[in-house]
């Protein structure tokens, strides 16, 4: 009878350990699928966080765009309308001087209209780069070769286009815009630091992509120690807004290059 009784009592102990074995085991899961859960959450709102901030930061940019564009619109608007049209009326004015000056003074009298003229043209050729209307109107292509006429008229830099493949006409207007920003930005860097004496720009339309390609041969930089500088974070960041690829190469006393391969995009 003792037996039968230590029988029954080690198997009740056994049930016993299974069962508070289970129990640990269903406890030890139950920690783990939480901490798995809880990790989970914890990741998705920290990329719920990024994300958002990242589209912050994009709303942001894409309204500072806006309206730097706005500004550069009235300012073109003020260089043609009014200091243009006072330049017109001091052009008239120098050649009615003209007329009625000795021959002696004729050839300082004509060289000052001569720069009057000049000027006008220059006034009226930055005052199309800048309104964004204008752009719209004559098309990317067209207004990238009235800035390297510009340039080349300038007498700071000797300046190419060269234009492969069928155009494309991109159904984005708003995109010409950005990439015309972007080239203008570089052009800018290069005339104010690189000291180049020649800028290369060159277009290649392709089926699924336009391949924009930019070179100078100026003193170059290191790209490490002003990847910091506002103008190449705005190229970089409107390059993001069109999901352009972007590649900036540049070493000392090797110029410096930019490609930019656009894909088409809808509006």
């Amino acid at each position: 009878m003792q037996n039968g009784d230590q029988i029954v009592t080690s198997q009740a102990e056994r049930y016993l350990l299974v069962y508070m074995i289970g129990v640990l085991v269903i406890i030890t899961a139950l920690i783990i699928v939480f901490f798995v859960v809880f990790q989970r959450r914890k990741n998705q709102l920290l990329l719920d966080k990024i994300k958002q901030r990242q589209k912050f930061d994009d709303e942001l940019f894409k309204t500072q765009q806006e309206i730097q564009e706005q500004t550069l619109k009235h300012i073109g608007r003020e260089l043609h309308d009014n200091i243009g049209q006072m330049l017109v009326i001091s052009t008239m004015q120098m050649n009615a001087v003209l007329a009625a000056v000795n021959n002696e003074a004729k050839i300082k009298v004509n060289n000052a209209a001569e720069t009057l003229k000049s000027t006008l043209d220059e006034v009226r050729a930055l005052s199309k780069s800048l309104n964004s209307d204008v752009i719209f109107n004559l098309g990317f292509d067209t207004t990238l070769k009235n800035e390297v006429a510009r340039l080349n008229k300038s007498g700071l830099i000797n300046s190419t286009l060269s234009i492969a493949g069928d155009k494309v006409n991109f159904e984005n207007k708003k995109d010409e815009i950005i990439l015309f920003r972007i080239l203008q930005e570089f052009f800018s860097n290069t005339l104010k630091y690189a000291e180049a004496e020649h800028l290369n720009i060159t277009l290649s339309y392709q089926e699924q992509l336009l391949r924009i390609k930019i070179e100078d041969d100026g003193n170059g930089y290191d790209i490490e120690s002003v990847a910091k500088s506002s103008g190449l974070i705005n190229m970089k960041k409107r390059a993001e807004l069109l999901s352009a690829k972007y590649n900036l190469e540049s070493q000392k006393h090797k110029g410096t290059t930019l490609t930019l391969e656009y894909p088409y995009r809808t509006i």
